[in-house]
């Protein structure tokens, strides 16, 4: 598999992590909207207030996740895997002495062809370190040192 393979289908995980999340967490939304319209008012007033507040918390919280996961889509977009120049930049496959690296948003290890990437976001610590960076150039992270071999 070339190297724009290899980077598509690296940012082609990032899409679907996406998107599963985002199923996930519209999947949960309608689950609380149909709760909240389905909740019949019982006897005990108090205890059906508690579970409407318990439901609306729930809902913020979902709403929060939706735009972390919505700042994700964004950020993938601006993603061009075929920009190859130094320095590192998002979009950047990076090879290191200690491993390689795609820099997008963090959704961990992935393997292709058995060799692992790790796909982190440039916000990350490691990501920050890389970022700016060109080959030859080398890192410190938790004490491991970190040689840049090549930009892909």
């Amino acid at each position: 598999m070339n190297i724009e393979d290899i980077k598509q289908k690296l940012l082609d995980e990032c899409h679907e992590y996406v998107e599963k999340r985002l199923h996930r967490i519209q999947g949960s939304i309608a689950d609380i909207q149909e709760s909240l319209t389905t909740e019949t008012k019982s006897t005990a007033g108090d205890k059906h207030e508690t579970g409407r507040a318990m439901l609306q918390l729930e809902r913020e919280k979902a709403g929060k996740q939706l735009a972390e996961v919505q700042k994700l889509q964004e950020i993938i977009h601006k993603i061009d895997i075929s920009l190859t120049s130094a320095p590192i930049h998002l979009g950047s496959l990076v090879i290191t002495s200690k491993g390689n690296y795609f820099l997008s948003i963090s959704i961990g290890k992935i393997i292709i062809d058995s060799e692992s990437y790790f796909v982190i976001a440039a916000n990350s610590p490691i990501g920050k370190l890389l970022l700016g960076k060109t080959a030859g150039d080398s890192f410190s992270f938790n004490g491991n040192h970190f040689g840049i071999i090549n930009i892909l």
